[in-house]
């Protein structure tokens, strides 16, 4: 196991290489910068600003510096906050959105489960019906819209919930932008968790597991699910990539400060280091989750072996 775990992690390298070397580039080519500002700077002061961030050199050499830094631990200074190195933001943002998305992704994994599984053992009744009716519509319609509603009902009607902000840390500044997060994401695995459960549920061991007379409950819970939950788990590494870094457009709806809204101003503040830190930092992501994935596969499924 120590040795796929090693040589995963070194092919994971380029990789992350070839994703931060097109980001690198890619955002070079966005038109504007990082002074074009609305009142324009005066020549001489823009002159100064460009060669204390090497902005004044070449693209290649840009990247060869850039690439130098972050081997050595150093993703630079932010062009637009300017008393914060990318990584200092980094670490104050991450904490906030591994809350969020931890709570989200846990609702989000159990509930789909619980509720596909559910819907695989009632097939083509009204609650199998009900139910993927709810998921299709949880799974189309965006963040965007259910945020706002959800804050419209539950924030500003009701009264029950604050509308936005971390505030102090209280659990209820969370519900909101938890549910607007999870949601999506629930009706997926509660979709993919139906669908494979249903296999499961007519392979040819299950049957054999009902014929010796095993209880319903070791039938389905272990028999049936080990099976059905294959795709699931695969469909875990890249989401909780994704929602355990902030999710972009639910931070930024609740003026959260989390890496996703950074992401969002480092792009449109054309803060170049800053959107080159969260892309590393979200690939980094993904390749250690997809990793734990693989070795998840070996405990639900003993076919599953890594030497």
């Amino acid at each position: 196991m120590l040795r796929f775990i090693l040589s995963r992690l070194l092919s994971s390298a380029p990789t992350i290489f070839i994703v931060m070397t097109l980001s690198f580039f890619m955002i070079r080519l966005a038109p504007g910068g990082p002074f074009n500002l609305e009142r324009p700077l005066a020549p001489e002061v823009l002159a100064n600003l460009n060669a204390v961030y090497h902005l004044d050199q070449p693209v290649w050499k840009q990247y060869v510096f850039y690439l130098w830094n972050v081997l050595h631990g150093d993703f630079g200074p932010s062009f637009v906050y300017k008393d914060y190195t990318v990584s200092e933001l980094i670490m104050q943002a991450l904490p906030y959105s591994l809350v969020l998305g931890a709570w989200a992704l846990v609702i989000a994994v159990f509930g789909g489960i619980a509720l596909g599984v559910y819907a695989a053992l009632r097939q083509n009744s009204w609650a199998d019906y009900l139910l993927m009716g709810i998921s299709a519509l949880g799974n189309t319609v965006p963040n965007f819209v259910i945020g706002p509603v959800l804050t419209l009902i539950f924030a500003v009607s009701l009264a029950w919930l604050p509308t936005g902000s971390w505030g102090s840390g209280d659990f209820r500044h969370l519900v909101l932008p938890i549910v607007v997060l999870s949601l999506p994401q629930l009706a997926v695995f509660a979709r993919l968790t139906r669908g494979s459960m249903i296999e499961a549920l007519r392979a040819d061991h299950v049957r054999t597991a009902r014929a010796y007379g095993l209880p319903a409950r070791s039938v389905v819970g272990v028999h049936a699910l080990r099976a059905g939950l294959m795709p699931v788990i695969s469909y875990l590494g890249p989401v909780a990539a994704s929602v355990l870094t902030g999710s972009i457009i639910v931070e930024q709806m609740f003026s959260l400060p989390g890496v996703g809204r950074y992401f969002v101003l480092g792009a449109l503040n054309r803060d170049y280091t800053l959107v080159m830190g969260t892309v590393v930092l979200i690939s980094v992501f993904i390749v250690v989750l997809n990793l734990i994935v693989d070795i998840i596969y070996a405990f639900v499924d003993p076919r599953i072996r890594h030497d």
